[in-house]
């Protein structure tokens, strides 16, 4: 009997993410002192008023299936916060609930791609993007940033990537890995090239938009560019502003043709989100919002500590992100280096595996986002943790030779 898996599977690997968090966890579990920087997860708990609409949900049995891609109450929230904080208007029937932000831009794919069609990605871009475009049958074409630029994509580099068969462009600001964030400026020179393109519709993942640090005022570009309305899907979801990753709510809103197309995916996959976290969402977005600007100045304060202790490492060039949870340090200067037990540092991915091994922190290395040599850290968790981890790593970046 053969054990063959689908050619659709073949085309992808799994997150380089989760199986540096799981070779953090097995060390752990060997009694190793290890620190795992590598999972994008707020370390604060779930508020308690959303855990509450939760248990009231139970209490109420509201149990039971609802319609596929949200109950009511739900896309009604999502379109008073779309208006409240991003100042754009949608209708329950432009608006869609997935179990998650990964099945939004999943279903999105699924419903639109077809063989040959292309899905423009900048680099450095978050782990699953190409994945999820070869499983449903389109082609990942890489627009590469560079560090020097902040990690965003240039409009030249955009129009360069752009073909006939261009069907997707897939934005992220705040970025994860980089925490690169665009400026209303910078979002509206990348919306000038896509008004010469009419063919290419817009997604973008604004699952960070809480999260941005000093003075940065957040944008999404069908807010800077309201020609490009329908052509936007623009996705959020209540996991990082909200803590509440396990929930699994994710959502999105964009033309009604899109939002149909969609729940018809979902008819014949997941069906439903969870009602429960439905209804826990509910409170999220309609609920007091006083906790994010707290949680917030947190991040700031860890996000500094980071991008300070590692430009003190030798070979390390760390530049400061405007948002999410995340630095994208290069580790250029440190390729071709060797080990005190006389390994050869010949990439990122050597990089990471070789100070996990000597310094028992997990981070994961930048070739799996797209762009290197680097590597990604996320500082959503305690000060203590990333003060020790960080001087770690630069015990480790000073001992190579």
């Amino acid at each position: 009997m053969s054990h063959d898996v689908s050619q659709a599977l073949k085309r992808v690997k799994p997150s380089a993410t989760m199986a540096m968090s799981s070779k953090a966890r097995a060390l752990k579990a060997q009694g190793k002192d290890c620190i795992a920087l590598s999972a994008g997860e707020p370390d604060f708990d779930t508020p308690e008023n959303i855990k509450e609409a939760a248990i009231r949900a139970l209490r109420e049995g509201k149990t039971k299936y609802t319609d596929v891609d949200g109950i009511p109450e739900l896309k009604d929230a999502i379109c008073a916060k779309f208006k409240r904080e991003n100042g754009l208007d949608y209708t329950r029937a432009q608006v869609n609930v997935s179990p998650g932000g990964k099945p939004v831009i999943f279903n999105a794919f699924m419903a639109t791609l077809n063989p040959g069609d292309e899905v423009v990605i900048p680099t450095p871009y978050w782990v699953s993007y190409p994945d999820m475009a070869l499983l449903c049958g389109g082609t990942p074409v890489f627009a590469e940033t560079k560090i020097a630029d902040g990690f965003k994509l240039r409009p030249e580099v955009l129009a360069k990537a752009i073909t006939p068969h261009t069907k997707w462009l897939l934005l992220n600001s705040p970025s994860n890995p980089s925490g690169a964030a665009y400026t209303g400026e910078e979002l509206k020179a990348l919306a000038a090239v896509l008004m010469d393109f009419p063919h290419v519709h817009v997604l973008t993942d604004d699952m960070y938009e809480h999260l941005i640090y000093g003075d940065f005022v957040y944008k999404t570009i069908a807010q800077v560019e309201p020609r490009l309305y329908e052509r936007t899907l623009t996705m959020n979801g209540v996991s990082k502003a909200y803590a509440m990753t396990g929930w699994r709510i994710g959502y999105a809103a964009g033309p009604e043709w899109l939002i149909k197309a969609m729940a018809n995916v979902m008819t014949q996959t997941t069906s439903n989100p969870s009602s429960i976290s439905q209804w826990a969402a509910v409170e999220a977005l309609n609920g007091p919002q006083d906790f994010i600007p707290k949680h917030k100045k947190l991040f700031e304060g860890r996000r500094d500590l980071v991008v300070s202790m590692l430009n003190q490492a030798q070979g390390l060039k760390c530049p400061t992100p405007e948002g999410a949870f995340y630095v994208y340090p290069s580790c250029a200067g440190l390729v071709g280096k060797k080990t005190p037990t006389g390994k050869v540092i010949d990439s990122d991915e050597a990089f990471a595996l070789e100070l996990l091994e000597a310094e028992c922190v997990a981070v994961v290395h930048g070739t799996a986002f797209g762009l290197g040599p680097a590597f990604r850290i996320s500082y959503a968790t305690s000060n203590a943790a990333l003060e020790d981890a960080c001087a770690r790593i630069q015990r480790f970046c000073g001992s190579l030779r």
